[in-house]
This record gives structure tokens, C-alpha cells and sequence, in this order.
């Protein structure tokens, strides 16, 4: 009776949590770091393989338009947009060799394969199936619950589920990997609030740090769920880290995204601009916080500066001047940032948010909840910029900034980690529409939004701190002093930090003083 009781209560839980459940019961001792790779790299084998199955299936029955087609000629899946597996990388035959105790190398074997023949994989998917520390029994196990993945002949059906699957698995890996998932994992309800905001309807939409692709992703999720066009939307990327790389070519390829702009190179958008050209409609980001190594004492006079030079040892303004200087006259970006980022005066970044403030390029500021990234304590805020806040569509918003303080919203997943529901993020994203859009009602909400005029922000003495504005709400009964704590702790220590580098830089300039 127990039995049948567990049964239907797994039954009843969505497939991407069952398969994560038996995924994760045969990692045994491997790394979540190393093991994500084998998952992933696997999902998409059977993604590709499927899409190519169905149309072999059709070009072998030779009907209609595929007439005296050959379903082995790697230029009619190209014609379709359908990436050509070999005879042996197909999964019906890795599932027939599931059991053998070579199956490792056939799967590295597979991937190589396909890599050749599919010029646009090249150098993207795994070779980690024959390491010694991943059992062959595991392996063929994991290859006999994927391949449950999807279950039907419909390629749309397949597509959609399986990508649903890697993007639900990409999650739980950053989660199990903790600080070292969120190098390549932005949180999907952060992703979602930013397109959401953004609404990237059409045009090219970029993203020059961007970690496994989730912004590309979502964007073409609104898309979608809007009734628009995906081929009115272009993505333009750039990763320094070739393995997230790797993750992202994979996740957008599963998806039908077309990657090919979407550019590696290990030296950075800082000083190898892969898109240097580049103007974009959208730019939609989640930059490292306060990078200190980012080569800026390499960049000083770079032309990309034109709201003042950002310090060496943060790199903060100078992602904002970076996409800016990548945003068309009618552009606009959101992207994460460290809190401090609204605060610091700290080598001259008070003087550049004064400049961009002034030049009327900040449109909107929100302040998050603690807790929602994987990699940080620090508290982060939102940045929305617009190159022309008198037109673009909306209505002339240019001698204002709206100020969303959303430190309430959202709920606990785990002890650790919080994330915003979709009554939240609608919440957000809606009185932001409502304050640019022409003939939508927008009103001031104590506590939680102020559309503040830039002569308030300038008496304020430019700094960005949504709560300056919002001020209390008239209730704090469901006041929480322990995350209050817990932000203004993790707020105090990033001060400290930079207290200490600047006393640092003091010191070492007074022993240049010294030797001179």
C-alpha cells in the first residue's frame, strides 16, 4: 500500500523533477561541476537526435517535397536547420550500447562526430564520458531515463520539453554547485523581471557577459508568449569563460536560437570587444559585482569612457559605460549591479553617476530582495537605462527617475536562497509600464515606488538608493529582522571591502612617494 502511495505521488511531480531526482541519485561521487556537463551534454545529444530522426523519418518515406530526397545528405538537414547526426551518434544507437562497458568512449566518439560534421559545434560539446570516475552502469542509466525525455515523434513537442529539461537542470546544478553555479547561472525570476521590464518585442538584443544564455533565452520566451515574432528578434553575445560558453551554445541550440554571434574569447568584453560595432536596441546583462580584475588600468583613455574614466579596482561603471557605448540613440538596458553601485563615491564614481544622471540616461532603479543570487550575499538593484527617454515609444520621461524598492518581494525556496513568483515580478514590471506609457494610470506607492524629478535626485546629492525616495510604508507589521540583518551586514561588509582597497591604493602610492 505504502508502495503504490509513492507511486502516484512521484506520478504526479513534473517530469524535470523526477529525472533531476534519478540524475542526481547516479552522480555518486562526481563533482556537480564535472557531472553537469554529462547531464547537459547528454540532453542535447537526444535533443539533436530527435530533430534529425523525424526528418530522416520523412525524407526516407521520399513523399511530397522530400520526393528522391536522400536521408543520409547532410545538406538537406542544413536546408531544414537541422543539425546532421551520424549513423553512431544517433540515439537509438547509443540506447542499444547502453549496457557495454565501452559505452563512455562511444558517447565521446558520438559527440566528436557530430562535432565534425556540424561546423557551427565545433569545440562545444563534451568529451567526458570515458573518465574513470563516471561507471559505465551509471553512464547507461543515465541514457536509459533521458531517453524517456519527450516520449513522441512530434519535433515540437521534443524541442520544447527537452529545453525545458536542461533549463530546469541548469538550475539545479548552479543551486548543488552554490557560489561557483552563479559564475554561469543568472536566476530564472531575475532574468524573467528584467525581459519583462525591457519587453524586447524586436531587434538586436545584447548581451556581453552572458553566462550560459538565459537573457537570449527569456527574450525569446516574451516573444513568444506575445504573440510576436522570434525571427524579429537577433542575439548578439560574448563569454570570456569558455566552458559557460559551451553551456550557453548548447542551451540556445536546444531552444532553435541562432547562436552564431554568440562569441568566446578569454580575454573579455573589455579588451577584446568581439562586437565592437555593435548597436544594439536592447542590452540585458548580469555582470560579475565589483570585478577588480578587469584590466582597467590597460583601458584608461579607451573611447568607451565618455561619462568619466571608472577605477581599476571596479569595474562597475565601467560595464554601464560599455553598454551604453553598444546601445543604438532609441537603445535601452537593464542589467544587475551591486548595491553600492547607487552609493559609491569611491574614484570617481560618484562624479560618472552624477554625469549619466545629468545627461538623463537613468530611467528606472529597483531595489531587490536579499538572497536571490547563487554566488553573492552582497545586495544587488537593477539598472534601467534609455538613450532617448523623450520618445522610444512611451511617453518624455526626461527630467524624472522611477525608484522601485522591491526588498519584500519574493519567498524562501531553501534556507538560503529566495526567488521572485510571477505575481511579483508583474507586480514590478506593471508599475514600471505604467509609469512610461502614455495613458497609463501611475501612482506614487509609499514604500514601494516615488517617480522622483532629477532636481530631487540632485538635492540628494545624486545618490540612487531606491528607499530614499519610497520612504516607509504606513504598516511594518511584517517586518523581518532577521533579513534586515542580514542585507545591512552583507552591505556593512562590502564597505569594509572597499575601505580596505582604498587604504590599500593609499599606501602603495605613499611608498612610490617614498622611493621617489
Amino acid at each position: 500500500m505504502a508502495k503504490k502511495k509513492t507511486t502516484k505521488k512521484t506520478a504526479e511531480e513534473p517530469i524535470e523533477k523526477q529525472l533531476w531526482k534519478s540524475a542526481d541519485k547516479l552522480r555518486k561521487n562526481i563533482d556537480a561541476a564535472e557531472y553537469k556537463h554529462i547531464v547537459l551534454g547528454l540532453i542535447f545529444l537526444k535533443y539533436i537526435s530527435d530533430a534529425f530522426q523525424e526528418l530522416h523519418t520523412k525524407l526516407k518515406a521520399g513523399e511530397g517535397e522530400y520526393a528522391g530526397a536522400d536521408p543520409e545528405d547532410k545538406d538537406e538537414y542544413k536546408a531544414e536547420n537541422v543539425f546532421f547526426v551520424p549513423e553512431t551518434a544517433r540515439w537509438t544507437y547509443l540506447q542499444d550500447n547502453a549496457k557495454i562497458p565501452t559505452i563512455g568512449k562511444i558517447v565521446d566518439d558520438a559527440m566528436d562526430a557530430i562535432e565534425k560534421d556540424n561546423i557551427s559545434l565545433k569545440g562545444v560539446l563534451p568529451k567526458v564520458f570515458a573518465r574513470g570516475n563516471l561507471d559505465p552502469a551509471n553512464l547507461g542509466g543515465l541514457i536509459d531515463l533521458i531517453s524517456n525525455i519527450a516520449l513522441g515523434d512530434a519535433k515540437a513537442r521534443s524541442a520544447d520539453v527537452l529545453g525545458h529539461v536542461f533549463e530546469y537542470f541548469l538550475g539545479e546544478f548552479a543551486l548543488t554547485e552554490g557560489k561557483k553555479g552563479g559564475q554561469f547561472y543568472t536566476p530564472r525570476s531575475v532574468v524573467e523581471l528584467l525581459v519583462q521590464m525591457l519587453q524586447p518585442y524586436k531587434g538586436r538584443v545584447f548581451d556581453p557577459c552572458c553566462g550560459s544564455g538565459g537573457m537570449f533565452v527569456q527574450s525569446e520566451k516574451f516573444v513568444e508568449e506575445h504573440q510576436g515574432k522570434v525571427n524579429d528578434i537577433s542575439i548578439y553575445g560574448q563569454e570570456s569563460n569558455q566552458t559557460t560558453w559551451r553551456l550557453a551554445k548548447m542551451n540556445l541550440a536546444i531552444r532553435g536560437i541562432d547562436s552564431s554571434q554568440v562569441k568566446w574569447n578569454n580575454e573579455g568584453s573589455f579588451l577584446n570587444d568581439t562586437h565592437k560595432d555593435l548597436k544594439a536596441d536592447f542590452v540585458i546583462a548580469n555582470p560579475p559585482f565589483n570585478d577588480s580584475d578587469w584590466s582597467g588600468d590597460l583601458l584608461r583613455q579607451d573611447g568607451r569612457w565618455k561619462y568619466g574614466t571608472p577605477p581599476a579596482g571596479n569595474a562597475n561603471y565601467a560595464w554601464i559605460q560599455h553598454f551604453l557605448y553598444h546601445l543604438n540613440p532609441k537603445g535601452a538596458a537593464g542589467f544587475v549591479l551591486s548595491k553600492g553601485s547607487l552609493t559609491t563615491k569611491a574614484s570617481g564614481e560618484g562624479d560618472i553617476r552624477k554625469e549619466l544622471i545629468e545627461a538623463g540616461l537613468v530611467d528606472c532603479i529597483v531595489n531587490l530582495p536579499a538572497k536571490l543570487f547563487l554566488n553573492t550575499q552582497i545586495p544587488a538593484c537593477l539598472w534601467f537605462l534609455s538613450r532617448d527617454k523623450t520618445d522610444g515609444g512611451f511617453r518624455d520621461r526626461k527630467g524624472e527617475i522611477l525608484f522601485i524598492d522591491a526588498r519584500n518581494e519574493g519567498h524562501l525556496i531553501n534556507r538560503r536562497t529566495k526567488e521572485l513568483s510571477h505575481e511579483d515580478i508583474q507586480k514590478i514590471a506593471d508599475t514600471y509600464h505604467k509609469w512610461r506609457t502614455i495613458g497609463w494610470e501611475y501612482q506614487d506607492i509609499k514604500g514601494f515606488c516615488n517617480a522622483a524629478s532629477v532636481e530631487r535626485v540632485k538635492e540628494l546629492d545624486y545618490v540612487l538608493t531606491p528607499g530614499r525616495y519610497v520612504g516607509l510604508p504606513d504598516e511594518e507589521d511584517d517586518f523581518d529582522f532577521n533579513e534586515k540583518f542580514t542585507s545591512l551586514k552583507a552591505e556593512f561588509e562590502e564597505q569594509l571591502k572597499e575601505e580596505e582597497r582604498l587604504n590599500k591604493l593609499i599606501l602603495e602610492n605613499l611608498d612610490k612617494v617614498k622611493l621617489v
